[in-house]
Order: structure tokens, then C-alpha cells, then sequence
């Protein structure tokens, strides 16, 4: 049985952010839970990277992309496009690194990249959080 405290974690910002979001609403709940998803394919990715192989890839992205979908009808639609355009860009552009990572099988800019991506939607969770706080005061 593996020890959990061991695991790797690419998402912990984005995990964390999530996990002390205010309430229970279902936009949370989906960020939550596809960031558990979309951290548990990066394990294993990161274990195919380091062991020389190229499976699990295409399972990563799958999961990414719908955690940037469930992180962009969290923030609202509107918002993304317009006020959130800056977040969006850095999650996308994060997103397409960790794909060319994963492709190229370079474990270094894997881990970099994942670095910049749980950044960019731990900080649109955050925003949404703020702005959700200031909206009920």
C-alpha cells in the first residue's frame, strides 16, 4: 500500500484552493474533483516520464482540459472572457507546456510547467473566492 505523505502532488496550490472554498456550490465541487483527477494522471504520467516510457500522456491532457473547463464555469463565463482573459491565458499557455513536456518526455519542463499551471488556476479559484466574499458582505 503506498504511503500517501509520499505520493506526488502536482496540484497542491489548486487542491488547497479548492478544497477551503467557501460552501459547497457545485462549481467548486467540480474544480475539486477534477483537480483530484487531473492530479492522480499526473502521477502517473510523471512515473511513465521517469521510467522512460510515453503512456498516460493523452489521459493527462483529457483530465487538464477538464479541469480548466470546470475552473472556467467556476469563474464565470463572462468574467474569463473579459476581466479573467489574463488568467486564461496563463492557464492555456501552462496546459500546452505540460502537453510539449509530455511529448517530448522531458520530466524537468513536466514539473515546471505543472508549477506555473496549478499557479494560474489556484489563483482564478482564489480571485473567484475573493470576489464571491466581497459579493456577500
Amino acid at each position: 500500500m503506498p504511503a500517501p505523505a509520499r505520493e506526488p502532488t502536482f496540484l497542491p496550490l489548486t487542491m488547497a484552493a479548492a478544497g477551503n472554498a467557501e460552501g459547497d456550490g457545485d462549481g467548486v465541487r467540480s474544480v475539486r474533483d477534477r483537480a483530484e483527477a487531473a492530479d492522480r494522471a499526473a502521477a502517473d504520467c510523471w512515473l511513465s516520464l521517469v521510467a522512460g516510457c510515453t503512456s498516460g500522456g493523452q489521459v493527462l491532457i483529457s483530465r487538464l482540459h477538464d479541469l480548466s473547463e470546470a475552473t472556467s464555469g467556476y469563474a464565470g463565463m463572462r468574467w474569463w472572457l473579459s476581466r479573467g482573459s489574463v488568467h486564461r491565458r496563463r492557464v492555456v499557455e501552462a496546459e500546452h507546456r505540460i502537453d510539449d513536456a509530455v511529448r517530448e518526455g522531458d520530466g524537468a519542463e513536466f514539473a515546471e510547467a505543472f508549477v506555473g499551471y496549478d499557479q494560474a488556476v489556484a489563483s482564478v479559484v482564489v480571485h473567484v473566492q475573493n470576489r464571491l466574499g466581497k459579493l456577500s458582505r
